[in-house]
């Protein structure tokens, strides 16, 4: 049997971050798996959360359930029965419903396979001050559906967040778990905590579904001679723009930070080929987060998420200026 624990939150509210830090934790003589689904085609968690100990399955384009679960149960099928993983974590977007996943993972087809356990809700404290996120269906169906609500980012949380999470907690907690942590580090034991809200909330009538199947893992790759690709997405408000770069691109390190930090977007994730290996970036409205190593990644690719009306046209010139080699 697989210890399953489902890992939601809204855009921005630290899943992968959170994810790494478990995987880092992990036991050593346990095999865990990850499957993890983006709102948007490129794929940049699959990227981030490579070679760190686990078998990783990505479904990009949209959320899992959508096309009567079939993306997810081809993915959650193939990680049982090939790799048979002691732990699996499962990512959703992070504009997703968790209900129509919850249901998947308690059907009588899987009872002989995982035993579910506490499903979490990383949340950022200062996402309770925006009104917009507040209000999105999404975002509080998220917070309702799960066991262990994970009050991320307490490093980056003001007087004010932190006020609104108390009220917030007062009127919703009902009886759970709240954990608090900064990136992402919350305590791995908590994983083998039971699940124990069975009656979920309905989905929302904003839950948004694709017209036609996710494209699958076939969208995270270039095809032969193409040098870069750019994808779009639009669901529920929200636009991703995202663009691949083949192996041989390389960016300039101080305008592909600043490219990130100045574009007029509320979300931000890359992984980029730089002339000192690699740098990953991760933003989320003005908080900014880089990781650099000494190690070339396999290709360069970035998401970029936005309920505004954006030029993408202008950020892609600027892109593709800023690339150093394979100018083609």
């Amino acid at each position: 049997m697989t210890k399953t624990n489902l890992i939601t939150g809204f855009l921005g509210s630290g899943k992968t971050t959170t994810i790494l830090h478990l995987l880092a934790n992990k036991p050593e003589n346990e095999k865990w798996a990850v499957l993890v689904n983006e709102f948007g085609e490129i794929g940049i968690d699959g990227a981030l959360l490579s070679d760190r100990g686990a078998l990783l399955k990505e479904i990009p384009g949209g959320c899992m359930c959508c096309v009567n679960g079939l993306p997810m149960q081809v993915g959650l099928n193939t990680l049982l029965r090939q790799y048979k993983p002691d732990r699996l974590l499962i990512e959703p977007t992070g504009l997703g419903h968790p209900r129509q996943i919850l249901s998947m993972l308690t059907a009588p087809v899987y009872e002989p396979w995982i035993t579910l356990q506490a499903s979490f809700c990383l949340l950022d404290p200062r996402q309770l001050t925006d009104e917009k996120v507040r209000q999105n269906e999404n975002f509080r169906d998220q917070l309702a559906a799960a066991d262990i609500i994970v009050a991320n980012k307490q490093d980056r949380a003001d007087a004010t967040a932190q006020a609104a999470l108390d009220a917030w907690w007062a009127e919703q907690g009902n009886g759970r778990l709240l954990a608090h942590c900064s990136q992402g580090a919350i305590d791995p034991a908590l994983l083998d905590t039971p699940r124990t809200r069975t009656t979920l909330p309905p989905a929302s009538a904003a839950h948004h579904h694709h017209a036609t199947a996710p494209a699958g893992l076939a969208a995270l790759s270039l095809p032969a001679h193409q040098r870069w690709r750019r994808m779009l997405n639009q669901g529920q408000g929200y636009t991703a723009c995202g663009w691949i770069f083949d192996a041989d691109t390389v960016f300039d390190t101080t305008g592909i930070l600043d490219w990130a930090r100045l574009a007029p977007v509320e979300r931000v994730k890359g992984i980029f080929r730089i002339q000192e290996g690699l740098v990953r970036i991760n933003r989320q409205g003005m908080d900014l987060d880089i990781e650099t190593q000494p190690v070339a990644p396999p290709d360069s690719r970035v998401e970029l998420i936005t309920a505004q009306e954006t030029d993408w046209n202008a950020l892609q010139t600027t892109l593709l200026s800023l690339r150093l080699a394979a100018l083609a």
